[in-house]
């Protein structure tokens, strides 16, 4: 714990060196399902938990200018008999090293000028309000002081500190081997929830949890598939997109796509090797100061490459690019920030992912690009290229006029085994370049195969 400690107050410091004025943090509280005793896990806000350390329900912290008070309530007695025995709040304080420990009751009387961060709980933020006594806009909409304290946590939280890489590679280190239980456990007449439960298994043995909602899914077309019902039938491919979260609240975040039979067909080889190599490309390209941005449009460009090698796509590499047809089959960005969350940061729109003075295109599938930003060491990023067939983008009647020259209908419906394929690493930008986190769990082909039902 005194390594906790020390991160947490090294945290704390950086702050105060670009925003050195008290802020106040929440933590949240957790959500009720129907009644108020039926509640759903609690997790703290992501921002409290990078300066407090620990998941702390119904509790703030005020910062400032390096120094930590705790607000606490001791554990009553009704949440002693319904739930046990908990450290209290100066036991807490001691662990994350807090300066000064109080019960919520001081707060509203200890600081009321401090900015903020605004919660999605509408319960909290109307705690928020009464405490600072002013409104406390959602943080897309943050001005004054919240904006720029906003501004000076994207940078501290941009590039991560050993402690917060040590709990990516063990949140990384169970997804793996998830994965490998659910690429074993996938064979035909299983359903995608027995391929699921048999990863998200493992995750539970490790005490720990997922980082989102797990994609398993033998419709790899729907991108963020949570429906768990299909029988597997020998021939289709299972898209499994499932990360752990640590015991800190640090995200992993892996996709593999393996074969229910065991072996790939061969349109299916064609296809996956083809956003295999995307994805090793965009991984060897992973250094610092390099553009996210030119990432993703190499992606781009080994996809339209390879799509009109196939035969699939015509036409110059160049001017299908310059049409965004290769987003009717690639329509997402190469990948995002990881770090607290999934999706690092998001909840602050895009002050995280795009660096000042950048805007979200509105271009078919580069305005779903969720980072533009120049590297740099200790970030880290996901890279998942992908290939899909979505009924809703390729029968659209303008979709086939616009693109009714650029695409071989004919040879398409010859892969109508590959609804999607997707491959996705968690990779670290060091000094020198870049370390994949999740490199243990192979990509190649014949190693995925060799992994189905071993």
């Amino acid at each position: 714990m005194n390594h906790l400690k020390t991160t947490l107050k090294q945290r704390r410091q950086k702050l105060a060196q670009t925003f050195p004025d008290p802020v106040l943090l929440w933590s949240g509280c957790a959500p009720s399902r129907n009644f108020p005793a039926n509640t759903f896990p609690f997790r703290a806000s992501s921002h409290f938990l990078y300066f407090a350390g620990l998941n702390l329900e119904d509790a703030v912290i005020e910062l400032d200018n390096g120094k930590l008070t705790l607000f606490l309530n001791n554990p009553s007695a009704e949440s002693i008999l319904w739930g046990g025995e908990k450290p209290n709040r100066d036991d807490i304080a001691e662990t994350i090293g807090a300066d000064r420990a109080y019960p919520l009751s001081e707060l509203t009387t200890y600081h009321s000028e401090a900015a903020t961060i605004a919660l999605s709980n509408p319960m909290i933020v109307q705690q928020q309000k009464e405490v600072l006594k002013r409104d406390i806009p959602q943080p897309t909409q943050a001005t004054g002081e919240d904006q720029k304290l906003i501004e000076a946590i994207i940078n501290l939280r941009l590039c991560h500190d050993e402690s917060a890489i040590a709990q990516i590679r063990q949140a990384a280190a169970v997804s793996i081997q998830a994965h490998q239980a659910g690429m074993k456990a996938t064979q035909p007449g299983k359903t995608e929830a027995d391929v699921r439960a048999a990863m998200e298994s493992v995750m539970i043995a490790h005490n720990q949890t997922c980082a989102y909602g797990s994609i398993v899914t033998c419709h790899g077309e729907v991108l963020h598939n949570e429906d768990y019902s299909h029988t597997l039938q020998a021939g289709d491919l299972i898209l499994a997109d499932v990360g752990a979260e640590s015991l800190m609240g640090w995200a992993s975040d892996i996709t593999r796509t393996f074969p229910v039979s065991g072996q790939f067909s061969a349109t299916q080889r064609e296809i996956y090797d083809l956003v295999l190599s995307a994805h090793d490309a965009c991984i060897e390209a992973v250094a610092p100061g390099v553009e996210y941005k030119d990432i993703h449009w190499q992606a781009a460009k080994i996809i339209a490459e390879g799509l009109v090698e196939i035969g699939i796509l015509r036409g110059t590499v160049s001017d299908l690019l310059e049409k965004d047809a290769h987003a009717l089959f690639f329509p997402h960005g190469v990948g995002h920030l990881l770090g607290l969350d999934v999706h690092d940061m998001e909840d602050l729109g895009d002050r995280a992912g795009y660096a000042p003075g950048r805007q979200r295109s509105q271009r078919f599938g580069l305005g779903n690009l969720r980072l533009d930003r120049a590297l740099q060491p200790g970030m880290t990023v996901t890279i998942e290229p992908g290939f899909y067939q979505v009924p809703a983008i390729l029968n659209q009647t303008k979709t086939r006029e616009q693109y009714q020259d650029m695409i071989d209908w004919e040879r398409l419906a010859q892969f109508a085994d590959v609804r999607g394929i997707r491959i996705e690493d968690d990779v670290l930008v060091t000094s020198e370049g870049a370390e994949v986190l999740t490199a243990k769990l192979p990509s190649q082909r014949d190693r995925v195969e060799a992994l189905t039902h071993a």
